[in-house]
């Protein structure tokens, strides 16, 4: 079985990834858009508000590494399993004792189920799609995990407004009253239950992993930690996850502190429009890494994202409605740039130089809870101003980077010929 999963396509395994990047994306990113109401739920000031993003993204730095180990030792479908069962609690639990303590802790579970998810879902996409596909089944699940992070709040919206009947009000039934959102965390323990049942009930073929995919051992882990770039690009991924989280978090408190918008109705479109236009980013970006280096790229869509910043800080209310959402589409191409250029830029022990640039997730925790820590102190104008500090970290990283394999671009393909 081993030998035939390079050529026999499991597609129904392609799907339940699809499903699973659906599901992480979908209970990931819907904190961008409830993070006003929490506040207000729970009276907290910034600070606080921002130690709930940082609940959740500090676990990717706790999980990441210790999740390719335990993916050496045990199948996929016990950890899809475990992760999901671990997802059900941590909602349910939420549910039954809303607080705000009670729901940092839930946050932390879910990001630790999620840090699971990601460093299992990758390779079983390659196995299951074909080596051959496994570029192009990646950027369909970037698609895939961009519409849901688009489609969250339009359920929070539905969940929350009061003029909603049938289902959301079943749901907002099962919380109290003054806490609507909470119902959101009802609907993804279905979610989770319906994917734990379907992930115990599915066939998986087996496969051996290539040793670059592999997450390796301590020794490797310790190789790579004394390289000066393993270092500067797990900063690089820590910027670009602090910054993305770091405006997808306080657009919506933002708009409603210094526009007066409603958190339920135009905050809430606004963020799913940033994320909306990140996806359509990632579609340019994969042409414009063909026609240019990505170097390049990276300079100019960081030096575009630091002009757009501070338009949407101090402009209108008109211009930061239009300026948040074309963020996302310039952010959209930071990740996929510097976590290839890092890939690209050592030898060896690549799946354990993915688990330590996963890591960097973390930054998803640090990065809003600066802004909301600098917000309390001078003003949320002044904390979102803060995140031009990554991104010129991350502008640095298109002038110093030296891979050992640069992008296929159609000029570098016309030069060799090929």
């Amino acid at each position: 079985m081993a030998n035939s999963s390079s050529t026999k396509k499991y597609y129904h395994i392609v799907v339940l990834v699809m499903v699973v990047f659906f599901a992480i994306s979908f209970i990931t990113n819907i904190l961008n858009s409830i993070i006003v109401d929490v506040k207000e739920s729970f009276d907290l000031s910034l600070s606080l508000a921002g130690l709930l993003p940082f609940s959740f993204f500090i676990a990717y730095g706790v999980m990441s590494i210790p999740a390719g180990f335990l993916s050496e030792k045990y199948s996929d479908r016990t950890l899809l399993s475990v992760a999901f069962a671990a997802i059900i609690f941590a909602c349910l639990v939420f549910v039954i004792f809303p607080g705000y303590i009670v729901f940092s802790l839930s946050l932390f579970f879910l990001g630790c189920s999620m840090a699971v998810l990601q460093v299992i879902i990758n390779p079983m996409l390659r196995a299951a799609g074909g080596e051959e596909h496994f570029a192009f089944n990646s950027v369909l699940a970037q698609l895939v995990f961009g519409l849901a992070s688009f489609a969250s709040p339009y359920l929070y919206i539905y969940l929350v407004n009061k003029d909603s009947s049938g289902m959301a009000v079943t749901l907002r039934s099962l919380v109290p009253e003054e806490l609507p959102w909470v119902s959101l965390y009802v609907v993804f323990a279905m979610i989770a239950l319906l994917l734990y049942l379907i992930v115990r009930f599915t066939h998986y073929p087996t496969y051996a992993k290539k040793a670059s995919e592999k997450s390796g051992d301590k020794q490797s882990y310790l190789h790579l930690l004394k390289n000066k770039w393993t270092l500067l690009y797990f900063f690089g991924i820590f910027c670009y996850v602090g910054t993305e989280q770091g405006i997808g978090n306080w657009i919506s408190q933002f708009l409603n502190d210094y526009h007066g918008m409603d958190p339920q109705t135009t905050g809430a479109n606004t963020v799913s429009y940033f994320w909306a236009m990140l996806t359509v980013g990632c579609v340019l970006g994969l042409l414009l890494l063909k026609i240019m280096d990505s170097r390049k790229l990276l300079i100019a869509t960081s030096l575009v994202t630091i002009g757009c910043l501070i338009v949407a800080i101090f402009g209108s209310s008109e211009v930061a409605l239009l300026a948040f959402p074309i963020l996302g589409f310039f952010i959209s191409v930071m990740w996929s740039i510097i976590f290839s250029l890092g890939l690209n830029s050592v030898k060896s022990h690549h799946g354990s130089l993915s688990g330590i640039l996963c890591t960097g997730i973390a930054g998803g925790a640090i990065m809003p809870l600066i802004v909301g820590f600098i917000g309390d102190l001078v003003g949320l104008k002044a904390g979102i101003l803060f995140l031009v500090l990554p991104l010129l970290f991350i502008l640095s990283i298109g002038f110093w980077a030296k891979p050992l394999v640069n992008n296929s671009t159609f000029q570098r393909k016309k030069r060799s010929g090929v």
